[in-house]
């Protein structure tokens, strides 16, 4: 798996990010808000969310990169359905990753998030990156483009769709809007911003100045 490398990294600092690519925008827009120009960004994918048993070998592949750089590592990427492998292979390392079981838990935050999901089991949430991919990683990422007849078997089950925003994009909301209608579903928005990302990317930076000391 290919990675994108973006942000220049100064020598000194050596420390990279690996990130699935719908965090990419997101972690890039705080690393200028607050000035850090010495990430290394990386990412996965945001297409392996539906292969989730590929997604630990392609996070390793891109920390033997950093390690045979002699990089810090830090993952911003949620279990997202590896049952526990993923933190299993990093805890072995001792790398540090996002805390949370998917982006929409440490997006609205932890507490908030579970206040959604006990509110409606029936939740199906949407981000802003999957607001812009929403026919490529769901309607064909699915197969319901090709076969419609499975819409019932992915989506049945679902009554509301929640779209967790990172950003106040007007547009980014009518296309949600459309997309539950799509789906037949009840359509809800809770601006969330960066959420815990932000905090975590924050207490990353404090710990490679802490070892630069």
């Amino acid at each position: 798996m290919s990675a994108i490398k973006k942000n220049r990294r100064i020598d000194t600092a050596k420390a990279v990010i690996i990130c699935c690519s719908a965090l990419m925008r997101e972690i890039l827009q705080v690393n200028k808000i607050n000035g850090w120009d010495h990430f290394e960004v990386q990412c996965i994918s945001a297409e392996l969310h539906n292969y989730p048993q590929k997604i630990c070998a392609a996070v390793q592949s891109l920390i033997d990169q950093a390690v045979a750089q002699e990089q810090q590592v830090f993952v911003a990427y949620a279990d997202c359905g590896t049952g526990g492998l993923l933190d299993a292979m990093l805890q072995a390392q001792h790398i540090e990753r996002i805390p949370g079981a998917h982006c929409y838990e440490f997006y609205a935050g932890i507490d908030q998030f579970n206040t959604f999901h006990e509110a409606e089991l029936g939740t199906f949430y949407l981000t802003d990156f999957l607001v812009r991919h929403f026919d490529r990683l769901v309607i064909k990422g699915l197969g319901l483009d090709r076969k419609p007849e499975l819409e019932p078997l992915y989506f049945g089950h679902y009554k509301k769709l929640l779209y967790i925003a990172q950003s106040r994009d007007e547009k980014l909301q009518i296309q949600a809007k459309q997309a539950a209608a799509r789906l037949g579903l009840d359509y809800q928005y809770h601006f969330s911003g960066s959420g815990d990302l932000g905090q975590s990317l924050k207490k990353f930076n404090a710990q490679i100045a802490l070892k630069q000391i």
